[in-house]
């Protein structure tokens, strides 16, 4: 995922197509949103053929170079950012921002971008939490299944076996 984020040409996006580039913006953040709810769900439920400990940390990854690609698109026009230049840029503040780190090198100049950045903000507090919350509950589940042993199938009473 992170090679595609660094070799599509995204550049195609942002102050050139920004009817595109919102609506592409929101329907990644709400299928990220969506599949991230499932997984919780499945955790919650305790469904035995999911794998949220594969898939959720898929789409948090991919939520995150989701933001990146927001970031950079949102770069292109001058005086959006201060600092963001390059991909590794937006994937360097978004990271920084999800951390709450805030060097302060990067900074969201315009009205947009401080809008997307809030975005961000709100997004990884409801559901990259959530997400995490979830895949810490499922691990722990799973550390707590494989230290117990196998479980011993119980012996069957069997009628016919003439031991009553």
């Amino acid at each position: 995922m992170t090679t595609c984020y660094f070799v599509l040409p995204l550049d195609r996006l942002g102050p050139h197509r920004p009817a595109l580039s919102w609506t592409l913006f929101g329907l990644a953040l709400a299928l990220v949103a969506v599949l991230l709810l499932r997984q919780i769900r499945h955790v919650l439920l305790d469904r035995p053929h999911s794998r949220p400990g594969l898939v959720i940390p898929v789409l948090m990854c991919l939520s995150v170079l989701v933001f990146a690609t927001a970031y950079q698109a949102l770069a292109q026009r001058p005086g959006a950012f201060t600092g963001l230049t390059t991909r590794l840029d937006a994937l360097y503040f978004t990271l920084v921002t999800l951390a709450t780190v805030g060097y302060g090198d990067i900074t969201p100049q315009s009205q947009t971008a401080r809008l997307v950045t809030i975005l961000q903000i709100l997004y990884s507090f409801v559901f990259l939490t959530a997400a995490a919350t979830a895949l810490s509950r499922h691990m722990g589940k799973a550390v707590r299944r494989h230290a117990s042993g196998p479980v011993p199938r119980r012996a069957r009473h069997d009628p016919d076996d003439g031991l009553s």
